[in-house]
């Protein structure tokens, strides 16, 4: 088995200055040393795995651990692993047999059959922000008008969380997934969101109310006794990931449809089409990065190479979701591949609990906003539309559109 060194000339994470393309040196090294040595930002080092099939080996093997409190976890910025102190791990955060106990205790929140429940509100939601769009003044920020309220009010509504705080945690969130973000205002996010989720908890806890925390609460009064700590680290993660995500896809998705008009015309022609649309969309742009990090539990061997017990591990989907041995022209936006072996939603036990709520939101997003404004466009210059580059959590600031008063339709 090989042991490469790092090379002072690979340093992770890049910035992602291009919406519609990744940093080419992925490609190279997914060809040539698909499992590389590189320099973490956050000062450390760690394993860079970039070919599709290994991604997916990393992704499902147990003896690489999630706990971010372990020694030699991927630090993606100085002092990562100090932001969140002894407060206890979310699931994202947690290895067997914990995690596991604590996905069962939300998985049935998130079954598809509960989840298509949702769609007459979702519908509801996305109709209200359209029409709001539409009464509005143009050009109009998609992001604040549409990307953003969705997600918020269907995971407000879903946890039970006041949607009139919703700046409050947009805000704190949005600190925490950017990179430049200086080490004492992650503190004071995480601080503050966990306080304010410490007392909405305290209130489920109370009155039992009949949403997601609610429920959460009951089911372990029932069982002998309620975690506290442990709600609390699950709403910090549903909150923050239920929105963030899906809202950065909603500006991206939409954007690359503006971008790509006969494969919008496509999906408003047969909506049969969107949903696999929205897994090519998934697939293209691969905007988490954080959350497949890794670190080894005992030596690992991958691909060849092995993998010291105690050194990190990145499983990097964006590379993996471009590889050729896996997709093909994998670099093309075809809305029509129908390739549901991406990794966009991570693979494995720790598989985003989420997917099928955010597959519905874009669904019904993307049918809604193109049926009542086919002739939606850019109101600037693609190459002017301002990216997230330095976000854990790749999307857009902002995305100016415009449209034609004479061919809106309700």
């Amino acid at each position: 088995m090989a042991e490469p060194t790092a090379s002072s000339s690979t340093t992770y994470p890049k910035p992602r200055t291009c919406p519609f393309t990744v940093d080419p040196e992925y490609a190279r090294l997914r060809t040539e040393e698909p499992v590389t040595k590189v320099s973490m930002l956050g000062g450390n080092s760690a394993w860079l795995v970039t070919r599709h099939d290994l991604v997916r080996q990393v992704l499902g093997d147990t003896r690489l651990s999630s706990d971010r409190r372990r020694p030699g976890f991927p630090r993606f910025t100085a002092n990562q692993q100090n932001v969140f102190g002894d407060l206890p791990p979310s699931m994202i955060g947690m290895d067997p047999p914990h995690h596991a106990e604590a996905r069962r205790a939300v998985l049935g929140e998130f079954t598809v059959r509960r989840i298509e429940a949702l769609r007459p509100r979702i519908q509801q939601i996305v109709d209200e922000c359209v029409d709001a769009v539409l009464a509005g003044p143009r050009p109009v920020d998609l992001v604040a008008a549409l990307s953003l309220p969705v997600p918020s009010l269907v995971i407000c509504e879903l946890l039970g969380v006041p949607y009139d705080d919703h700046e409050f945690f947009q805000q704190r969130s949005s600190r925490l997934v950017h990179r430049s973000t200086p080490f004492e205002e992650r503190i004071r996010a995480v601080r503050e969101l966990r306080s304010y989720l410490d007392d909405l908890v305290a209130a489920k806890e109370r009155e039992l109310p009949d949403d997601l925390l609610g429920r959460l609460a009951r089911k372990q009064l029932d069982s002998g006794g309620i975690d506290h700590p442990a709600l609390v680290s699950a709403a910090f993660l549903l909150l923050v990931a239920g929105h963030e995500t899906t809202a950065n896809m909603i500006s991206l998705g939409t954007l690359a449809l503006l971008e790509h008009p006969e494969q919008r015309a496509a999906i408003v022609a047969d909506p049969a089409r969107t949903l696999p649309a929205v897994e090519e969309l998934l697939r293209y742009f691969s905007i988490v990065e954080g959350a497949t990090s890794r670190v080894a539990r005992e030596d690992v061997e991958i691909g060849g190479v092995l993998v010291r017990e105690g050194e990190g591990v990145i499983a990097l989907v964006s590379a993996a979701n471009r590889d050729p041995g896996a997709f093909d022209r994998p670099d093309e936006l075809d809305v029509d591949r129908g390739a549901r072996h991406h990794v966009a939603f991570g693979f494995g036990p720790h598989q985003c609990l989420g997917q099928n709520l955010a597959r519905m939101e874009l669904q019904v997003v993307f049918d809604t906003l193109f049926r009542r404004l086919p002739d939606l466009r850019l109101a600037i210059p693609v190459d002017e539309v301002p990216v997230k580059s330095e976000a854990t959590v790749f999307g857009l600031y902002e995305l100016p559109v415009t449209w034609g008063e004479e061919r809106a339709c309700a």
